[in-house]
């Protein structure tokens, strides 16, 4: 499963998503990670309403399952989900390594409904059974 990350650094998730220089993406599955690609963006990046330079970003990230934002606008984010991307907000910066660990941590296990929904969106994944709760057989 591709996750993207907005940063500016390309350690952190430090970015406003319309305002991120980059945006680096990794494969995760339940065995590991890996780099694949960093998109670098330059320009005019603040926030002007111009929603044109949001395309090169949704063209970025199209084939990734997850993107993890410091913020993004309620319009970013509408086009983010229209692609069948599930937008994550951060806190405060959080290092990439950090989030790939845990989010490794959750595919080895039960992953949550919206995770498994995810996970679905690239046919090349392993997708692991999973037992639904009211399905176990408790007798």
């Amino acid at each position: 499963m591709k996750v993207a990350f907005s940063t500016q650094d390309k350690q952190c998730v430090d970015a406003h998503f319309g305002w991120a220089k980059n945006i680096a993406v990794y494969d995760v599955s339940p065995t590991g990670y890996h780099f694949v690609e960093n998109f670098e963006f330059g320009g005019k990046l603040e926030e002007d309403g111009d929603e044109d330079k949001l395309a090169p970003k949704l063209e970025a990230i199209k084939d990734c399952a997850i993107l993890y934002v410091a913020a993004i606008g309620g319009s970013a984010a509408a086009r983010v989900v229209a692609v069948k991307i599930h937008p994550i907000k951060v806190p405060q910066p959080e290092p990439i390594l950090d989030i790939l660990e845990k989010l490794q941590a959750v595919l080895k296990g039960t992953p949550p409904p919206w995770l498994r929904k995810a996970l679905l969106k690239d046919p090349g994944a392993a997708i692991p059974h999973f037992e639904e709760e009211d399905e176990v057989n408790h007798g």
